[in-house]
C-alpha cells in the first residue's frame, strides 16, 4: 500500500504551528528589536494572549539607527496596546573582544535586572517570569556554523537551547525550527513592516558572511539543512548533558578544590572534562585548548612532593597548593 509523503507546510502554516505549539508562563515579556523576527513574535503573542504580553526593547547606543529602532518599536507597541519597557545599555566592547559578545552579555544583564520582582514592584507591573527571544532556524544555523570555525567543543556546537534558566526568567525562543524567509512572508501577508538593521549588511562580521554567502549555499546544495543541522545541535545538547552529569559526579569524588592524586586516578578525557566544569561553574572561566592540555601534562607529571604547577588560564592561574589544585586572578587579590 503506497503512503502519501507528508506535505511540506507551507511557510506562513511553519511560524503559525511554532506559535500554537509555545506555552510559556504568563504574563509573558518578549525581547522587541523592531526587526522581523521579534516584531512578528511580539505581533502573534499579543494576538494569542491579549492583555498578558509586554515587550522589552534595549536600546544599545552603538548606532546611529538605534534611535530609529526606537521609535519603531514605540509605535508598534502603541499600535498593538502592549506596554513597552526601553533599556539603555552601555554596550562598548573592550579590546579584543567580540562587539556581539559584549553587547549580547550588556543586554542581559540590562533584561535581568529590569525584570527583578523588586524593580517590577516598584514600577506597579506584574511579575514576569517568562520572557520569548525571536531567535529562528538561520540564527541557529549561524551559531553553529561559527561554532564549528572556531573549532567549538560540544557546549559550541549545541549552539542555541530552545529554553534556558537565567536568573528567575525562563527564556524561550519558540522559533528555532522557523526559517527566517517564512517569518517575513507571515508578516508580508499581514501587511506588517519592520526596521532593517545596517549592520547586518557589513561582511567584516563573520556571522554576516556566514548568512550572506553561506547560507545561499547550503539552500542550494542542501535544501533541508537548517532541520538536519538542528538535529546535530540537538544531538550535541545532549551529549554536553551527560558530560555535565558525569563531570558533577567526579567533581564530588575527586574534590573542591580538586585533589591532584585522585585526578591522576581517570582518564585525561575525564580529567579535562571536571576540570572545565570545575573552572567554569566556580569561577566562570573558559580554558583554551592549549592552555588545558598544559594543565593537564603537569597533572601527569606530578609524581613528586616539590613539583610545581602555575599555569595561565583564563583571566587568572591554576596553581598547586599542597596536594590540590586552586585558581585565582591576581588582580583580584590586590
Amino acid at each position: 500500500m503506497a503512503v502519501s509523503p507528508t506535505p511540506r507546510p507551507a511557510p506562513s502554516n511553519r511560524f503559525e504551528q511554532a506559535l500554537a505549539l509555545f506555552s510559556p508562563g504568563l504574563p509573558l515579556a518578549v525581547g522587541l528589536s523592531g526587526g522581523a523576527d521579534s516584531s512578528a513574535l511580539l505581533l502573534a503573542c499579543a494576538q494569542k494572549w491579549p492583555g498578558q504580553v509586554q515587550a522589552v526593547h534595549v536600546h544599545h547606543g552603538l548606532q546611529a539607527a538605534a534611535d530609529d529602532f526606537e521609535r519603531y518599536c514605540r509605535a508598534l507597541c502603541a499600535r498593538l496596546e502592549v506596554p513597552l519597557r526601553v533599556l539603555h545599555v552601555a554596550a562598548r566592547h573592550a579590546p579584543g573582544e567580540s562587539p556581539e559578545d559584549a553587547a549580547r552579555r550588556a543586554r542581559y544583564k540590562s533584561i535581568d535586572k529590569a525584570f527583578e520582582p523588586v524593580a517590577l514592584l516598584e514600577h506597579g507591573a506584574a511579575a514576569i517570569k517568562d520572557i520569548a527571544i525571536g531567535h529562528h532556524a538561520d540564527d541557529q544555523v549561524e551559531t553553529l556554523l561559527l561554532a564549528l570555525s572556531r573549532g567549538a567543543g560540544l557546549p559550541g556546537l549545541s549552539a542555541m537551547p530552545a529554553r534556558w534558566q537565567r536568573g528567575h526568567l525562563q527564556y524561550h525562543r519558540p522559533l528555532l525550527g522557523v526559517p527566517a524567509d517564512d517569518i517575513r512572508a507571515w508578516l508580508r501577508a499581514r501587511g506588517e513592516t519592520w526596521v532593517q538593521d545596517p549592520s547586518n549588511a557589513d561582511e567584516r562580521f563573520t556571522r554576516n558572511r556566514i548568512r550572506a554567502r553561506l547560507l545561499p549555499a547550503l539552500d542550494a546544495a542542501f535544501p533541508q539543512f537548517r532541520t538536519t543541522f538542528a538535529r546535530s545541535a540537538a544531538h550535541a545538547a545532549q551529549g554536553q548533558e551527560l558530560l555535565l552529569e558525569l563531570a558533577a559526579q567526579d567533581l564530588q569524588r575527586i574534590g573542591m578544590p580538586p585533589a591532584i592524586r585522585a585526578l591522576q586516578q581517570i582518564s585525561r578525557a575525564r580529567q579535562a572534562n571536571v576540570l572545565r566544569h570545575w573552572l567554569l561553574s566556580q569561577f566562570g572561566q573558559t580554558p583554551s585548548a592549549a592552555q588545558l592540555a598544559e594543565l593537564l601534562d603537569q597533572i601527569l607529571a606530578c609524581t613528586t612532593r616539590g613539583h610545581q604547577i602555575k599555569i595561565k588560564l583564563g583571566q587568572g592561574w591554576v596553581e598547586r597548593r599542597a596536594q590540590v589544585l586552586h585558581w585565582y586572578n591576581p588582580q583580584v587579590l590586590l
